[in-house]
């Protein structure tokens, strides 16, 4: 295949800091891979306390950021990267930080007219100790991804998880507790500002877990997801608004979930950094919009380049003076 990056110096910020730091080595090596074949002369950084020391030595044209969770995706990795006035793909500072934070994020998309989940955050002991919503309902850290310290409390729970309050547990003293929504997983990805189709995500455990996400033969994709054309067309609606409400760029995925019997549909949240797995939602989507793994990875780091070029950064293979 042609090389469109060919000369140009790539640092992939990978691994991080995070509890999906193993999420993130799997993307980052895809997209490494990727990157090398369409001709990039790619250096992997496993994004340390230390990044801006290494990058202000590597001096890339551009930063393919393929971290996950806190610290790489929240706002502060892009606060590092603005700071050495380098490139660097997906969403900026602000809408990093506000995506990563559900409570903040959902008060911004409910202001913009996306329906999101009620309930709030609540003190972590204080929601272990009774129930502080009547079940079933969701606990979930207020700033984490992939699903992780995630709980469902069904109908018929004695009690709350008591997880939450031992002493592994790492995600913040506060939890967001939402009610339980019945019915499918739907993802919407969101490319350039537009929605690509909507993802039916049938997990094998019953629940889209860590597991489920990332494990071989987790779930099922089904897309299109087969739900009626309104539902359809309304959730990727409702992901193109949430993705400029909170002033994202690039690609992100919007988690919904859809109640077939009752037709409730909720944007739970957006992924400003989507996974780049095998079994990832994004890259399944593209392809089916006919953009290959590798053209996906290309638009995503010449995006990046453009809008960095666009405020005044040197361009490919130039040193800003």
């Amino acid at each position: 295949m042609s090389q469109p990056l060919s000369g140009r110096h790539v640092a992939l910020l990978l691994g991080g800091l995070s509890s999906e730091r193993d999420v993130s080595l799997v993307s980052g090596r895809e997209c490494g891979d990727a990157l090398e074949r369409l001709g990039a002369k790619v250096t992997r950084v496993d994004a340390g306390r230390d990044l801006a020391q290494v990058l202000t030595r590597l001096k890339p044209d551009v930063c393919f950021n393929a971290l996950h969770g806190e610290w790489g995706e929240d706002g502060c990795v892009q606060g590092v990267l603005e700071t050495l006035n380098l490139p660097y793909t997906h969403s900026g500072v602000l809408a990093s930080a506000l995506a990563m934070d559900k409570a903040k994020s959902k008060a911004v998309l409910a202001a913009a007219g996306v329906t999101v989940p009620g309930g709030g955050l609540f003190n972590r002991f204080e929601a272990a100790a009774e129930h502080v919503m009547t079940p079933p309902y969701v606990v979930k850290p207020n700033a984490e991804g992939s699903s992780v310290g995630v709980f469902i409390v069904l109908d018929g729970a004695n009690r709350p998880p008591q997880e939450i309050v031992s002493p592994e547990w790492t995600f913040g003293e506060e939890v967001m507790i939402e009610p339980y929504i019945r019915g499918k997983e739907l993802a919407v990805a969101v490319m350039d500002g537009k929605a690509l189709t909507v993802t039916d995500i049938v997990p094998r455990s019953g629940f889209y877990d860590y597991e489920a996400k990332y494990g071989d033969g987790g779930s099922e994709h089904i897309l299109p997801a087969q739900i009626p054309l309104k539902t359809l067309e309304k959730a990727m609606e409702l992901a193109e608004r949430a993705h400029a409400a909170l002033g994202c760029r690039g690609v992100t995925r919007s988690d919904l979930r859809y109640d077939d019997i009752n037709d409730i549909l909720v944007l739970l949240e957006v992924n400003t950094q989507p996974g780049m797995t095998p079994t990832s939602l994004v890259p399944e989507q593209a392809a089916m919009k006919g953009v290959d793994f590798d053209n996906l990875v290309l638009w995503i780091t010449e995006d990046a380049y453009a809008r960095g070029a666009a405020g005044g950064i040197a361009s490919f293979g130039e040193t800003p003076g």
